[in-house]
């Protein structure tokens, strides 16, 4: 059993002894310290937090065991049930919560569940803070309500309508287009949250014909729920079958978002956000975007061709929306699929990706294998080295930091090296003993050919 502990909540597979993996005592230590946090943050002896969950099977388990903490530390809570990240990230500055609790463990299989903790602003915790908690939380620190100041539970509601209508609402939305198109859309929201989510953000745009798959939100993932090619076979067959003109995945908490095109192949993940930046670059006439080092350099090219300023940000949805907020972004995100739009608020959404994604269609009456190509075309090569028990990952790292010094060099997040026409970026992982290597070029084959090399370098060292 695994239960991994880090600066931005908990995670861990279901079950095992005391000691070992997400269980009853680990989310009530943790949850306790989170309250504590949170009181001390805001100076509030009562904070509301809000609470939403996943689909997965284990989801009401640690919700009634999350709530009954939060009321144990003289918490009010908002329960907002089966809810997609980016639903509950909304609630929290909506329901003028004090914080937030998602019950998710994202993309990773169904034995697994997490606990993601959420600030005032509905927006995760960073560095800083995460490392508080967890010093709480190991000193126990945490100091239970007497009877008299027990929180409860004050409010329990679907907030989905709500995010529902804070995306119509949008200027950058335009539904009427949008339902004048007679667009037909398959999705694929892999029995999770998804499945009541992203079926009625399509009625409310007027979307009439849809082809749904997997939208039963009972958690039992019917493929691996992370939103990759090797995963999706399923959908691209429903495109093709039904002509669809577009096709959507979504992951179990919905904050990434994969497209299919109408001849049933990939856009490319790293394409959601590069499409919906130069739509809204468009439509703005300019401005800045924001992705993570390991993005693929396309969100840039779109950027700059109309006069914009593009920054990479190290990996980690808090570390780009921090630089968004210090370059005043217009859009921005990750290349797994992630759009922030901060019009809406400040968190990766698929559900607002869709809106703005149809719209961008709408306007251009282009066929999305079309839009593809209008992109710089650009491939990426992911691998890994698995890194030995007591390796120096800082001094290795180093190592290729130095034998590359006259490249172009960024070493905010591991090592990225950038070259006229490819770059790699090496970092080690935060939750695995592992060594991460991204690559682009201007061909599959070349980008591979890049990550082998350095893989290589990298495994010689070891």
């Amino acid at each position: 059993m695994t239960l991994i502990k880090s600066i931005s909540g908990i995670r861990g597979t279901i079950g095992g002894k005391a000691d070992e993996g997400l269980n009853p005592i680990s989310i009530a230590q943790f949850t306790a310290a989170y309250a504590h946090f949170i009181k001390q943050l805001t100076h509030t002896e009562r904070p509301r937090i809000v609470v939403g969950r996943d689909a997965r099977p284990s989801g009401p388990m640690v919700k009634n065991i999350v709530l009954g903490t939060l009321m144990g530390m003289g918490c009010d809570v908002i329960d907002i049930d089966l809810a997609t990240t980016p639903t509950t990230e909304m609630a929290v500055t909506g329901l003028n919560a004090d914080g937030g609790i998602i019950i998710t463990a994202s993309h990773n299989p169904v034995q697994w569940n997490a606990l993601k903790l959420l600030g005032p602003a509905g927006e995760f915790l960073n560095d800083a803070e995460g490392k508080e908690i967890l010093r709480i939380a190991e000193a126990g620190e945490a100091e239970f309500a007497p009877v008299e100041k027990m929180g409860s539970i004050i409010d329990s509601q679907d907030y989905t309508p709500e995010h529902i209508r804070s995306v119509l609402a949008l200027p950058a939305v335009d539904a009427a287009a949008i339902r004048s198109a007679s667009f037909r859309v398959a999705i694929d929201c892999v029995n999770s949250v998804g499945g009541l989510a992203i079926p009625a953000l399509l009625e409310a745009l007027g979307v009439e014909t849809v082809f749904s798959l997997y939208c039963k939100p009972d958690g039992q993932f019917p493929h691996n729920p992370e939103p990759l090619p090797q995963n999706l076979t399923e959908i691209l067959k429903v495109v093709k079958e039904n002509k669809a003109d577009v096709g959507f995945v979504v992951d179990p908490d919905v904050d990434r978002l994969a497209i299919i095109d109408e001849k049933g192949e990939f856009f490319g993940e790293e394409y959601t956000l590069v499409a919906v930046a130069d739509y809204l670059l468009e439509l703005n006439g300019g401005g800045n975007t924001v992705s993570n080092l390991s993005s693929t350099r396309a969100l840039r090219d779109v950027t700059t061709k109309r006069s914009g300023r593009y920054e990479a940000a190290a990996v980690g949805e808090v570390n780009v929306v921090a630089k968004m907020k210090e370059i005043g972004a217009l859009i921005g995100g990750e290349g797994n699929g992630g759009v922030i739009y901060p019009e809406l608020h400040y968190g990766r959404d698929a559900l607002v990706g869709i809106a703005l994604f149809l719209t961008l269609m709408a306007h251009r009456k282009s066929a999305v294998s079309r839009l593809r190509a209008e992109y710089p075309a650009y491939y990426m090569s992911k691998q890994r080295v698995d890194t030995p028990a007591g390796t120096n990952t800082e001094a290795l790292l180093k190592t290729m930091h130095d034998r590359y010094k006259d490249e172009q060099v960024t070493t905010v997040d591991g090592v990225k090296i950038d070259f006229s026409d490819s770059w790699v970026h090496m970092r080690r992982s935060n939750t695995e003993p592992i060594i991460r290597i991204y690559t682009e070029a201007a061909t599959e084959e070349q980008a591979q050919a890049l990550a082998d090399r350095f893989r290589i370098e990298i495994e010689k060292e070891l």
